[in-house]
């Protein structure tokens, strides 16, 4: 199965300041057919104003992955972490017990970035942080591992979840190819240019694209762009 969720269908809070689109429900945006996809519960897509954010809030329990696609996000948390990540970094926070943790965008163009919650395996685990900084542009039509609480994913930062956080660079006619269990559940979405999935199924840019059942999927580019990919149980 193949389903492709166009990113006018996607739940919309405009705040002024952030500008956020839901591909599942959070929030005030309730869709009964879009509560989670796997293990997958949030995955949002935010563009933040300059000089604006969010002001410390609490979470629990839940794996937090946030990816850069432009710009540059700064993060400070109740355990006494801070940084900065640009586009292309990653961020993952373990909530576990409970963490308190700011964002906001002190730069003067606006970030925009994906947001994605995974259930965590583990409820009740120390929370954690940590970042990554990426090449700017990594190995066209190679796969990245960012984020994993898989064993073997070395390099990648770890969560507490059975999932695989994923990148891919393509130019436009390039291919990307993932060998998938057909048992999991796969999402991506393409950030800047439209994809082909198994040569038959067109995604726009910032479309979900759910995907199970498949023991291969490939991914073409019909534009130069980035993908982010979640792999889960």
């Amino acid at each position: 199965m193949i389903d492709v969720r166009p990113f006018d269908t996607l739940g919309r809070a405009d705040h002024g300041w952030l500008d956020a689109r839901h591909h599942f429900s959070f929030a005030s945006y309730y869709n009964p057919d879009r509560m989670a996809w796997g293990r997958i519960r949030v995955w949002n897509d935010d563009t933040i104003a300059p000089q604006s954010g969010f002001p410390a809030h609490p979470h629990q329990d839940m794996e937090i992955i946030t990816f850069i696609r432009d710009g540059a996000l700064s993060h400070q948390d109740s355990l006494g972490n801070e940084g900065r990540i640009a586009a292309g970094d990653v961020q993952v926070m373990t909530a576990g017990t409970g963490i308190m943790h700011a964002e906001f965008n002190r730069e003067d163009e606006p970030v925009r970035l994906f947001q994605i919650w995974i259930e965590t395996d583990e409820p009740g685990a120390a929370p954690h942080w940590g970042e990554r900084h990426f090449p700017a542009r990594n190995a066209a039509g190679a796969w990245e591992v960012m984020a994993s609480g898989r064993a073997g994913d070395e390099g990648s930062l770890p969560i507490r979840a059975d999932a695989r956080i994923l990148a891919a660079n393509l130019e436009s006619g390039q291919r990307a190819v993932y060998e998938a269990d057909p048992a999991r559940h796969l999402y991506l979405v393409a950030s800047d240019g439209a994809v082909r999935i198994n040569d038959q199924i067109v995604a726009q840019p910032r479309d979900g694209i759910a995907i199970s059942g498949e023991s291969r999927v490939k991914v073409e580019a019909l534009g130069s762009t980035g993908i982010v990919m979640v792999d889960s149980r």
